[in-house]
């Protein structure tokens, strides 16, 4: 369990071969996900049916269910289930409120004033994971900012269960939303039709939310071949906790567990300094993970993890930013010392009692992040997720004899003449009227 290895002792090549996940060498997935995608696409709703019958293992008379039926589900579940959801509804909302901010006009000379105003997307699609987990925080997660920067229209896709239904947890989310339809469909099939659209399924212009590695290579193909944008390339899960003498290894094992139990192919990387730390870890997790209800799921992606000894913790911060986890845990008492050196990273959870549950579920911050090394170059989802950023200027006539020598220049240099013209007949112009 956890397999070890010494930090000073990899190679280069070790390196890159222990921070690779989830590929896909003989390209099975790619080839198996382009098929559905291809169905998807040619044959709409018949596709999707066939599917939810083939991977769901249910005949769907329909593909969505309606604003009723989603609140009769909704209230069905206990009332401190729905209060849960309540209290985490209200402070992913809280914020996330905070992120949309209008910006200052600029003059960047005299009578040139530039600016940036937010838009919404106006059609985006959120996927919400079915499988072995149903993730209601995950709606919550997805549906809140998208909520907040007033996207006209919201999509929402996740696999039906096997009474052709969704989870009362999912269906009390929608009621918070006010989501009116949920469409029954799953896995790439589900990326497909909204990258498309089906004569259920409304085609998006920006498609949210993890998946296992089907949902994930469906959006890259997606993104690569269409005009449908996708929020980051989120696969399986992934936590790396960095880990002294000073912390607890109780709460590391179930820090380790609690990613473990997302799925087999989740990755769970404890790297720290001490090897007495890293002993009393090992033997926490074979204590734990036998009381866990999803024992197998947890082995397995334990087996599929590792640790990393390293000589310090400045080794482990730089082993951290080259790994980029999705996930990064700062167990130890001086954490305020290292955040200084965090490069990549989608989240971060700092100190002993800070584990990365909370932001899984209520404490604000958004947990649909960037795995697979793709913290290097992608953020989490926030409301920026859901806008894009018009530019505006507007130039007043002393603008345009500040600037206009100068872009009459430029464009010259360029050899674009009628730039140039463009800019000339207009300070002609001005000076005609003088």
């Amino acid at each position: 369990m956890l397999k070890t290895y010494r930090y000073k002792e990899l190679s280069g090549e070790d390196l890159e071969k222990l921070i690779t996940r989830n590929t896909d060498p003989a390209n099975d997935i790619q080839e198996t996900v382009a098929s559905i995608i291809q169905q998807v696409k040619s044959e709409g709703d018949k596709a999707l049916i066939e599917y939810a019958e083939k991977f769901d293992r249910i005949k769907l008379s329909k593909l969505f269910l309606e604003e009723d039926e989603i609140n009769t589900l909704a209230m069905s579940i206990g009332r401190e289930q729905q209060r849960a959801l309540e209290i985490a509804f209200n402070n992913i909302h809280k914020f996330h409120q905070y992120q949309l901010r209008k910006e200052k006009k600029i003059d960047t000379m005299p009578g040139v004033t530039c600016w940036r105003e937010p838009r919404p997307i106006e059609r985006v699609g959120l996927y919400i994971p079915g499988g072995t987990a149903v993730l209601p925080s995950t709606f919550l997660m997805l549906g809140i900012p998208a909520r907040i920067a007033g996207c006209k229209e919201i999509v929402v896709c996740s696999p039906p269960q096997a009474n052709g239904q969704i989870n009362g947890y999912l269906a009390y989310c929608a009621y918070l939303l006010k989501i009116k339809r949920i469409f029954l469909v799953g896995g790439a099939q589900a990326i497909a039709a909204m990258a498309y659209g089906t004569e259920s399924v409304t085609k998006v212009d920006k498609i949210f939310g993890p998946g296992n590695q089907y949902v994930t290579k469906a959006k890259t193909i997606i993104q690569s071949t269409t005009q449908t944008a996708i929020d980051m390339p989120a696969g399986p899960s992934e936590v790396l906790i960095i880990a002294d003498s000073t912390s607890n290894p109780d709460f590391v094992a179930a820090d380790l567990l609690a990613q473990a139990e997302h799925g087999v192919d989740s990755q769970a990387i404890l790297v720290t300094d001490s090897q007495q730390l890293l002993s009393n870890v090992k033997e926490a997790l074979i204590k734990q993970v036998n009381e866990l209800p999803r024992k197998e799921i947890a082995l397995a992606a334990i087996n599929n993890s590792y640790a990393v000894l390293c000589e310090d913790l400045s080794e482990a911060m730089y082993f951290s930013n080259q790994y980029a986890p999705e996930h990064l845990i700062i167990s130890t008492d001086n954490w305020q010392e290292l955040t200084n050196k965090i490069i990549n990273a989608g989240s971060v959870f700092l100190g002993h009692l800070t584990p990365e549950s909370v932001g899984d579920y209520a404490s604000g911050t958004n947990h649909t992040l960037p795995t697979s090394a793709f913290a290097r170059s992608y953020s989490g989802v926030s409301v920026d997720s859901f806008i894009k950023k018009i530019t505006f200027q507007h130039i007043t006539e002393e603008g345009l004899q500040q600037i206009g020598h100068t872009v009459e220049t430029l464009a010259a240099l360029e050899g674009l003449q009628a730039h140039k013209n463009a800019v000339t007949v207009r300070m002609n112009g001005t000076k005609k009227n003088r």
